[in-house]
């Protein structure tokens, strides 16, 4: 059991059924009445965000979130393969458990699956990833606008927005928490 007194930045807690972080906390002591705890939490199911006050004498339990690296394989329909590659041990994970986490990941990938009482909820994917454009317009000369972009599809199948001056076979570097393009490599 956590009480709201004792919160931290990143602590993970249950609440009404479900599992939340503590992205910020606020220890608040008005002049008058008593004092309160102002957060707020990011539900680490649905992704969503709330902000919510708390007593500090509230007790909740404590959320522990098992985080295990895996090898992605494939996916077949709904569903997603990966392999413990220490044990050779192979799972599927259902597409609405992990929603669109996978989309900057080609397979053989290496991803944190994350699971709480050994339920998946969701997959951490490489903070960086290099993929190869698969398809984009042509630049045109002349369309030198500074910090112009363009979309492009890269061999995931996500779409990307890149400067101008890159082409179909380029690979480029992207950061999979945002989907910006970082650089060419």
């Amino acid at each position: 059991m956590i009480s709201a007194s004792e919160f931290k930045n990143g602590a993970t807690i249950e609440l009404d059924g479900d599992i939340y972080t503590v992205i910020e906390f606020q220890h608040v002591k008005p002049g008058k009445g008593a004092a309160f705890v102002r957060t707020k939490l990011k539900n680490l199911k649905s992704g969503g965000v709330t902000e919510r006050t708390f007593r500090p004498t509230e007790k909740m339990g404590r959320a522990h979130i098992d985080r295990k690296d895996l090898q992605y394989l494939y996916s077949d329909g709904d569903l997603y393969h990966f392999m413990d590659t220490e044990s050779y041990e192979q799972s599927a994970v259902n597409a609405s458990d992990i929603g669109d986490s996978l989309k900057y990941v080609k397979e053989n990938e290496m991803v944190k699956i994350l699971s709480h009482n050994g339920v998946v909820f969701g997959i951490e994917p490489p903070t960086f990833v290099v993929l190869e454009i698969t398809g984009t317009e042509p630049g045109f000369k002349g369309d030198t606008a500074q910090g112009a972009t363009k979309p492009a599809t890269v061999e995931t199948g996500a779409q990307v927005s890149v400067p101008l001056f890159l082409s179909t076979g380029d690979k480029v570097k992207i950061d999979t928490r945002t989907g910006e393009y970082l650089g060419r490599v």
